[in-house]
């Protein structure tokens, strides 16, 4: 027999489609929405299939109640004794966020009240974000006797050595405007503008080409992995494919006639 408490219970992962964008909200409030393995399963379930769905353009991730993500599951980690399960549940999150890297729509995360730990590093994979002027982050493992690793390689990808060390070896916070002056986010808002410039971004990004938007974020990321002469070997591969595309031709035709472009997205 099903148990009423579970049918009834609030799903941990809510998904919003409004128009192309679609928006992610972490929904465990009480436990500021930390990444507990069942939170990651349906993460990766729904980016999984968004990242199929050519309706979608552009992803936002957002967290319910008081804060964005507090990080990993203390208390689910806690109950793990051994070293197998431990490694299963790194490796499954790092599916995950390599999925946010390679799924071909821009993801941006709306961020309020604290980042911390893996929270951070969902901050830092996500390709855009944008964060409310009151927002706080750290990687806060050194506090507890972790050092953040798995946060460090997203973290140290977006921001100078020297502050993500800095962040990484004393646990402490930094506010938004820190952040943002670091790289870590975009840009930081007032909170009450939080929603508004959020969607502002994703409509702008909803009004170029699809496909130029998918060759270019995996474009962006491949050739952070090169040296310069791979790179740049590598970005003139997909650039000439890029300019076979028929909305390159729209696109370069639409501005020598002096007109908007109607994408055709091929």
């Amino acid at each position: 027999m099903t148990d009423p408490a579970i049918d009834t219970a609030e799903p941990i992962l809510l998904r919003e489609d409004d128009g192309p964008v679609t928006t992610l909200t972490l929904n465990r409030p009480r436990q500021f929405n930390s990444l507990s393995s069942a939170m990651l399963a349906e993460l990766q379930d729904a980016l999984d299939a968004i990242a199929a769905d050519d309706a979608v353009r552009v992803v936002v991730l957002a967290g319910a109640g008081k804060a964005f993500c507090a990080g990993h599951d203390l208390k689910e980690m806690r109950g793990q004794t051994d070293k197998e399960q431990h490694k299963a549940l790194f490796r499954q999150c790092s599916r995950m966020m390599l999925s946010l890297t390679r799924m071909p729509q821009p993801v941006i995360a709306r961020v309020h009240g604290v980042a911390t730990a893996a929270g951070c590093q969902l901050v830092a994979t996500c390709d855009l974000a944008v964060a409310s002027e009151h927002a706080r982050f750290a990687t806060s493992g050194i506090n507890v006797g972790l050092f953040c690793s798995t946060p460090a390689v997203a973290v140290s990808r977006n921001m100078p050595r020297k502050p993500a060390m800095e962040m990484l070896l004393t646990g402490e916070f930094i506010d938004a405007a820190t952040a943002e002056r670091q790289g870590l986010i975009n840009r930081a808002v007032p909170d009450a503008g939080l929603d508004d410039a959020v969607r502002e971004l994703a409509d702008t990004i909803c009004g170029k080409s699809a496909v130029a938007v998918a060759t270019g974020k995996r474009m962006f990321y491949e050739q952070l992995e090169k040296g310069m002469e791979g790179a740049y070997e590598y970005a003139s591969e997909i650039m000439a494919c890029n300019m076979l595309a028929e909305d390159a031709c729209e696109g370069i035709d639409a501005f020598m006639d002096k007109r908007r472009p109607v994408w055709k997205d091929r």
